[in-house]
């Protein structure tokens, strides 16, 4: 253990190693506290502990369990769960280097630690050897202490009591915004598609099923985006004709086709004719 200890320490570097141990410390604090909300808020242990073994994925996990609590039916769940995952099939792709071994049993277990951390960290490495040491050791390292951390969560929930009297009712959604409050900073369409869809789903939460509303929220990514392509360049815009000319400014005039006259019709300005043929 030691030995592994220092080759990871020449590979990545202390800073990059108390990095990481950083992250594993928070992130078990919010695996202790999802364990101990899901189950005082009446699902059974093994559910919280099962879903963090075979999805592990904060994020998702977190609005899945969020949407059971509050009374929403398991589809709804599922559906949220999915639309919050559909960022790791980009996260996948920039780390197939990384997941690249060969081995098909080694990249399906890679493919499982595929999480926002492990990805950021890999992609602060300069060379294939410490992206894949970065890799590996954040993934099982926050594998190992996110259901470590769930586990003794879902354990000490029957202490508890009602959730609502220590706030942790506020747990998830206050999670959420601290994972999306991140990405708004610089760009205001996303800001602007987050206050939009943040509306939806208030207004649609006295009148749909719970977990329905968030679902909603992607709705306002959608209008906004489009919004935004529509003072892009004219030939992009699908309500302009397909046949549709747009000449550029930039053409110069020797570029344009020649204007040849229609059959029949005179010539404005004929050839003169030489005086001596």
């Amino acid at each position: 253990m030691s030995s592994l200890c220092r080759t990871l320490g020449r590979t990545l570097g202390r800073p990059t190693l108390a990095d990481i141990a950083l992250v594993c410390a928070a992130d078990a604090v919010v695996g202790a506290t999802f364990g101990a909300v899901a189950v005082a808020g009446g699902l059974p242990a093994w559910l919280p502990i099962a879903m963090s073994v075979l999805v592990f994925a904060g994020g998702a996990q977190i609005a899945a369990v969020g949407v059971l609590v509050a009374g929403g039916g398991v589809v709804a769940a599922v559906a949220t769960g999915l639309a919050l995952n559909t960022r790791l099939l980009p996260y996948s792709l920039a780390v197939s280097d990384v997941l690249d071994t060969g081995r098909w049993w080694t990249r399906l277990l890679g493919a499982h630690l595929v999480v926002d951390e492990s990805v950021a960290f890999a992609l602060r490495q300069d060379d294939a050897r410490r992206r894949r040491a970065a890799y590996w050791l954040t993934g099982v390292s926050l594998f190992v202490c996110w259901n470590a951390a769930v586990v003794l969560g879902a354990l000490v929930a029957g202490t508890l009591g009602n959730p609502d009297t220590f706030g942790l009712d506020a747990v998830f959604p206050a999670v959420m915004v601290a994972l999306i409050l991140p990405g708004l900073s610089g760009d205001r369409r996303l800001r602007t598609a987050a206050v939009l869809g943040a509306l939806l789903a208030v207004a649609a939460t006295p009148v749909l099923p719970a977990g329905l509303p968030l679902l909603l929220a992607p709705v306002a990514l959608v209008v906004v985006l489009r919004k935004g392509s529509g003072d892009s360049a004219v030939l992009s815009d699908p309500f302009v004709p397909s046949d549709s000319v747009v000449l550029s400014d930039a053409v110069a005039p020797s570029d344009a086709a020649p204007i040849h006259p229609a059959p029949g019709s005179a010539d404005p300005d004929p050839d003169p004719e030489p005086a001596d043929r």
